[in-house]
C-alpha cells in the first residue's frame, strides 16, 4: 500500500472514532454522521492539536466502511471487548472515546481481514495516545490483540 494510502487510512480511523464518539453522545445517526464528516469536516483539521491530521485526506470510503461497520455489528464487537475486559469491568465504565476505539479496532480485526492485525492494532494504540497520556494506550493494545488472538486464530 503506497504511503498516501496508508496515511488516508490513518485519517480515517481517526475521523471513525471521532464519529463513533459523537454518535454516542450526542445521539447522532450512522448516515447524519457519514454525511456530516464528508461534507462539512473532510478538508478542514480535525483537531487543531493534533497536528497534520487533515481529513482531506482521509480515505472516504474506509471512514464510511468502520462507522457503519461497527454500528451494524456492535452486539458481536462489544461481547469480543467484554470478553478481554477484568471480571469487575463493564463496558459501559470505560471512558466514551476509549470504548469508539476499541469498537473501531475490533471491527477491523473482526470484519476486514484485508487489514494486517498489526497494523490495525497500531493504528489505534496511536490513536489513544493522541488523546490519553496515561495507561489507555497500553489498555487499547492489550485488549486489541487480545481480541485479534481470539478472532484471527488459525
Amino acid at each position: 500500500m503506497s504511503a498516501p494510502k496508508r496515511q488516508a487510512r490513518s485519517v480515517a480511523r481517526l475521523a471513525a472514532v471521532q464519529a463513533l464518539y459523537q454518535m454516542e453522545t450526542g445521539g447522532t445517526g450512522v448516515e447524519a454522521v457519514i454525511r456530516e464528516f464528508c461534507d462539512h469536516r473532510f478538508d478542514r483539521d480535525i483537531d487543531r492539536e493534533i497536528e497534520g491530521a487533515i481529513l482531506a485526506q482521509a480515505d472516504e470510503g474506509f471512514f464510511a466502511d468502520l462507522v457503519r461497520g461497527v454500528v451494524a455489528e456492535q452486539t458481536p464487537i462489544d461481547k469480543a471487548v467484554r470478553r478481554r475486559l477484568a471480571a469487575d469491568w463493564r463496558l459501559e465504565r470505560i471512558d466514551a472515546t476509549v470504548r469508539a476505539i476499541l469498537r473501531a479496532g475490533a471491527y477491523e480485526l473482526m470484519r476486514r481481514p484485508d487489514v494486517p492485525s498489526e497494523v490495525a492494532i497500531d493504528e489505534y494504540v496511536e490513536i489513544a495516545k493522541s488523546f490519553f497520556d496515561g495507561p489507555e494506550p497500553a489498555f487499547v493494545n492489550a485488549a486489541l490483540d487480545a481480541i485479534s488472538r481470539d478472532e484471527r486464530a488459525a
